[in-house]
């Protein structure tokens, strides 16, 4: 059994490429079923005062590749990275 600690010490990685999205903040849990649905995740690092907001971000259990010791895997894929599917560019001449 693993504790919500557990997880807060570990870092998240981004499997695609390699970079660390952040640390878990919070976990969402199905309340019908009690399993989480999801871990909530704040940014690292951008000169946190006190004024400032963390950013957070969402990260669903089926996006989870690997819970390690120290390091959770994740696929994540940002809303700015661009879809295999996109048409590409048009060029002007």
């Amino acid at each position: 059994m693993a504790r919500i600690s557990d997880f807060q010490v570990k870092d998240v990685v981004n499997v695609a490429d390699g970079k660390k999205l952040g640390n878990i903040v919070d976990l969402d849990i199905d309340q019908s079923n009690g399993k989480i649905t999801s871990i909530i995740l704040t940014k690292p690092g951008k000169g946190l005062n006190f004024f400032s907001k963390e950013e957070e971000m969402t990260i669903y259990w089926n996006d989870i590749v690997k819970i390690g010791e120290d390091v959770i895997l994740v696929k994540y894929r940002s809303s700015v990275d661009l879809d295999e599917n996109q048409a590409s560019p048009v060029k002007y001449t």
